[in-house]
C-alpha cells in the first residue's frame, strides 16, 4: 500500500452513549388509532409492551393508506399470487402422484402375510399390478382455498379458551361459548368471546359464516358487533355434539367434543391450514340430461338424498353441486341414472380402461379366477391376511368406494372378472354405505335373472369378510363366460351399461324375457292407459331422456325403453292420471332399444279448413270440462271449439262475437 492510500475504515465503534434506549410504551401510552394518518409515526407500536392485537390493527391502518397501494407495472412481484389460472388441460403433481401410484400403493396394501403364501395367482397378480403403474388420467380442474387463519372455537368458555392459547401467534382466534342466554360479546386479552345464544354454522374452508340463533332469530355477528368479520377461516367444535350435522363435514370444520386425543389431532392439523390450498374438482355435471324436474314438476332426487357432503342443492328443474363442499364421494355418480353428474378423478372411463388392462394382464401371466376387489383408504389393508391364500384378489384403489357403481361392477364381470367386490370402512358416511347396497341389490336381481350367481357382485361392510371367503379360486363357482368383452371402456354411463348387459346377456344360462326389478330401479318402461289419455304431450315435454316422443303431425305417443330412467317426471305431467311406471329390464336387445308406439288416435280435422286438429278423445274431455263454462253455453261457441285458432276468430267476427262469447 503506498503512502499515498488511505485505509479503509469500518463501522466506528458505537460507544454507549449512541445506544438508543427503548421506551417502555405500552398500550395505554401508544396514541388512539384514529389519530394516526399517512404521515404519523408509528415507532410507538413496535414497542415490546404493545399487545400483538393493537400492533397489527395499527400496522393495518398504515398499510392501508393510499400510499402503500401504488405498484409499478413493470414489477415483477406486483400481481396477486394468491389467486391461481385454472388449470384447463394440466395434470397436477398431486393428481398424478396420486393417481399414477394407484396400482404400487394397493399392492403395497397387501401387507407382509404376503410373503409366505407363492402360488401361480399370486406371482400373476404382483407382476400386473407392478407392469400397470401408469394410469392414463383425463385431467380435471381444481379447486382454491385462502386461509387467513381465523379460528372460531366453539365450546364451554375455559375449554375454548385454552384451546385458543394453544394455537400459534399468526391465527386470530375467536372463542363462541353456547348458553340460553341473549348474545353478548366480550375481550380476554386479543381473544373475542361470544356467550350466549346457540351457533348456526355453514361454509367451508376459508369461508365459514356464523350465525347465532337467539329465541326465534338467527343474527349475524356483524350485525351483533358492527365492524366485526362475519367470516371465520376454520371452526374448532368442542361442543356436547357437532354443530354441523353433514356425514361428511366440510373442509376447515373440525369436531373434538371432550375427547383430548381428538383435541391434539385437530389442533395439529389447523396450525396447517393458513395460506392456500387446493383441490381436484371431482365431478362434472351435465345438466341437459338432468332428470331431477322440469317445468316445476318435481322428479330424481337420488343425487342430492345420497350425497354426504350435502353439496347438491335443486335449482328446480336441475341440481347444483357446491365444489367447495363435495370431498369426492362419488356416490352422486353412482345413483345418478342418466349420467348427469360423473365422476371425474378418475372419470369412469379410464378406470374401467385400467380394470380391462389389469384383467388381461393377469390372464396373460397365467392367472385364474381373477376377482377385483375395490377399496379406498379407509380400509386398514386392501386384503385381509387371513384372505391371503386368495392369490386371485386384484385390488384397485380408489379415491373413494363410493364413486363406482352399476355400470363399472358389469364391465369388470364382462372384461372377465369372476366376482367383483367393493370394501367399505367403518368410516364410510351411512348414506355412502346405504345407497351402494342399494344398488348392489339391483346389480344381484339382474345377475340371478339372467341365470349367474348373485354373489358376483357384493359390498363388503367393515368388521366382517364372510362375503370375501369364498373368492378363492377354488371355491368360485363356474365360469360362465366363455369369451371376454373387447369393447372399449366408455365415459358414457348409459352406454357402458348397454355393452356390459349385451355381452352378460348373449352368454347368460337363461334369458327370459324380462327380469322384474326393484320399484326404484332405473330400468322400466311407462304404461298408458289409452281410456284415459288425450295424447295432451305434457309427458313428452318433460322427459328428459327422450324416452317419450310425440309423432310430429300424427296423434301419436312414442317409447324407447332403454332410455328410460324411472324419474317419474311424466307420471307427474299427467294431467289425466293415465301414466303408470314398472321397472323392470328386457332381456331382448331389439326390444329395448326400439321405439314402440304406446297410444295412438285418429286425428279430427278442422270443421272449417280442414286442418288437423287434435284428437277425438281431447276435445270430448275439453267438452266435459266447459259444460259449466258461462262462455260455452251455445251450441255456436261449442262448434268453434272444432276449428283451429285462425278458423275460430274469422267465425266469431264474421258472427260479430266479442271476446266474451
Amino acid at each position: 500500500m503506498s503512502s499515498d492510500e488511505k485505509p479503509e475504515r469500518g463501522p466506528a465503534a458505537e460507544t454507549d452513549e449512541d445506544v438508543p434506549v427503548e421506551e417502555k410504551v405500552s398500550d395505554e401510552d401508544a396514541p388512539p388509532l384514529d389519530s394516526l394518518g399517512p404521515d404519523s409515526d408509528y415507532s410507538d407500536f413496535l414497542s415490546r409492551n404493545v399487545s400483538p392485537k393493537l400492533r397489527r390493527e395499527a400496522l393495518r391502518k398504515l398499510f392501508s393508506s393510499a400510499k402503500f397501494n401504488v405498484t409499478d407495472g413493470l414489477d415483477d412481484y406486483a400481481e396477486d399470487f394468491t389467486r391461481h389460472t385454472p388449470l384447463g388441460d394440466i395434470v397436477t403433481a398431486e393428481m398424478r402422484a396420486r393417481l399414477g401410484t394407484l396400482a404400487q400403493q394397493a399392492s403395497a396394501a397387501l401387507g407382509s402375510a404376503a410373503a409366505p403364501v407363492t402360488t401361480g395367482n399370486h406371482r400373476a397378480r404382483a407382476a400386473a399390478l407392478s407392469g400397470l403403474s401408469n394410469l392414463d388420467v383425463t385431467p380435471t380442474s381444481v379447486v382454491e382455498f385462502s386461509s387467513a387463519g381465523r379460528v372460531l372455537i366453539i365450546g364451554e368458555r375455559d375449554a375454548a379458551l385454552q384451546a385458543a392459547r394453544r394455537m400459534p401467534s399468526e391465527f386470530t382466534c375467536m372463542v363462541f361459548a353456547p348458553g340460553p342466554r341473549a348474545p353478548s360479546v366480550g375481550e380476554t386479552g386479543d381473544i373475542m368471546i361470544i356467550t350466549g345464544g346457540q351457533p348456526a354454522i355453514s361454509g367451508w374452508l376459508g369461508e365459514f359464516e356464523l350465525g347465532i340463533r337467539s329465541g326465534d332469530l338467527t343474527l349475524q355477528l356483524a350485525k351483533l358487533l358492527p365492524g366485526t368479520e362475519n367470516q371465520s377461516d376454520l371452526v374448532l367444535d368442542l361442543a356436547d355434539t357437532p354443530c354441523m350435522k353433514e356425514q361428511m363435514p366440510p373442509l376447515g370444520y373440525f369436531y373434538a367434543g371432550h375427547d383430548p386425543q381428538a383435541l391434539d389431532q385437530a389442533l395439529a392439523e389447523l396450525t396447517e391450514l393458513r395460506g392456500s390450498f387446493e383441490k381436484p374438482k371431482f365431478f362434472n355435471l351435465d345438466t341437459s340430461i338432468c332428470a331431477h324436474g322440469q317445468k316445476g314438476l318435481d322428479g330424481c332426487n337420488r343425487c342430492i338424498d345420497a350425497c354426504p357432503t350435502e353439496a347438491i342443492i335443486s335449482l328446480g328443474d336441475s341440481v347444483q353441486v357446491n365444489p367447495n363442499l363435495c370431498q369426492g364421494g362419488g356416490i352422486c355418480a353412482t345413483t345418478c341414472p342418466t349420467g348427469a353428474i360423473t365422476y371425474a378423478l378418475p372419470q369412469a372411463g379410464d378406470l374401467a380402461t385400467y380394470v380391462k388392462r389389469l384383467l388381461a394382464a393377469y390372464e396373460e401371466l397365467g392367472g385364474t379366477a381373477p376377482c377385483i376387489l375395490f377399496h379406498d383408504d379407509r380400509s386398514e389393508n386392501a386384503i385381509p391376511a387371513r384372505l391371503e391364500h386368495a392369490g386371485n384378489l386384484l385390488p384397485v384403489l380408489l379415491e373413494e368406494s363410493g364413486s363406482v357403481g352399476l355400470e363399472t361392477w358389469l364391465s369388470c364381470l364382462a372384461y372377465g372378472a369372476r366376482a367383483v367386490f367393493v370394501r367399505i370402512g367403518p368410516n364410510t358416511p351411512e348414506r355412502i354405505s346405504t345407497e351402494l347396497l342399494h344398488q348392489a341389490a339391483h346389480a344381484r336381481v339382474v345377475l340371478g335373472g339372467l341365470g349367474y350367481d348373485s354373489r358376483m357382485i357384493q359390498i363388503v361392510c367393515p368388521d366382517s369378510d364372510e362375503d370375501l371367503s369364498w373368492c378363492a379360486d377354488d371355491r368360485l363357482p363356474e365360469a360362465l363366460l366363455t369369451e371376454f368383452a373387447s369393447f372399449d371402456a366408455l365415459g358414457d354411463k348409459r352406454t357402458a351399461l348397454k355393452l356390459a348387459l349385451m355381452h352378460l346377456v348373449d352368454q347368460a344360462p337363461r334369458q327370459p324375457d324380462e327380469i322384474v326389478l326393484p320399484a326404484d330401479a332405473p330400468f322400466g318402461e311407462i304404461r298408458v292407459d289409452s281410456n284415459k289419455c288425450t295424447l295432451c304431450m305434457s309427458c313428452v315435454a318433460v322427459c328428459p331422456t327422450t324416452a317419450l316422443k310425440a309423432g310430429g303431425q300424427l296423434p301419436r305417443l312414442s317409447f324407447r325403453e332403454w332410455n328410460c330412467v324411472q324419474c317419474g317426471l311424466c307420471e307427474n305431467a299427467c294431467p289425466e292420471d293415465a301414466i303408470d311406471l314398472r321397472a323392470r329390464l328386457l332381456t331382448d336387445q331389439k326390444q329395448r332399444d326400439e321405439r314402440r308406439v304406446l297410444h295412438e288416435e285418429e286425428a279430427v280435422h278442422c270443421i272449417s279448413c280442414g286442418e288437423p286438429l287434435a284428437t277425438r278423445s281431447m276435445l270430448d274431455t275439453l267438452a266435459r270440462k266447459l259444460q259449466g263454462n258461462p262462455m260455452f253455453q251455445s251450441e255456436e261457441a261449442f262448434r268453434r271449439l272444432q276449428m283451429c285458432g285462425d278458423c275460430r276468430v274469422r267465425d266469431m267476427m264474421r258472427r260479430g262475437v266479442g271476446p266474451q262469447g
